[in-house]
């Protein structure tokens, strides 16, 4: 079944917090992945600098991170400017990889 959508239409707002975005370059959520590498016509993706920064700065050496995940962000969510500029510390670092992998059993 075909849903024609307008164009016109206001879109749902995803918005993709650190967590979020750490479990999409980690590609422990398949959700996370299909909204970004498929970019929703129901959904604009968001998120802000900050949050990209935290979430990059939350990966360690040893994580299976693919630039090619980066670049598609980059592509396909509106990224917000914010002027909040804060060093990560070591405990927020590991609040967010915390989060981001409970469940989750890496290979």
């Amino acid at each position: 079944m075909n849903i024609p959508i307008d164009e016109t239409s206001e879109r749902q707002v995803f918005h993709l917090n650190s967590v979020n975005l750490l479990k999409y370059f980690l590609g422990v959520d398949e959700h996370i992945d299909d909204l970004v590498i498929c970019k929703s016509s129901i959904y604009e993706i968001e998120t802000t600098d900050r949050e990209i920064y935290e979430a990059l700065a939350s990966l360690e050496p040893y994580d299976n991170f693919q630039i090619n995940k980066l670049v598609k962000l980059m592509e396909n969510v509106r990224i917000i400017p914010t002027n909040k500029r804060r060093v990560l510390t070591f405990e927020r670092k590991e609040e967010i990889r915390k989060k981001a992998l409970s469940g989750v059993k890496l290979k």
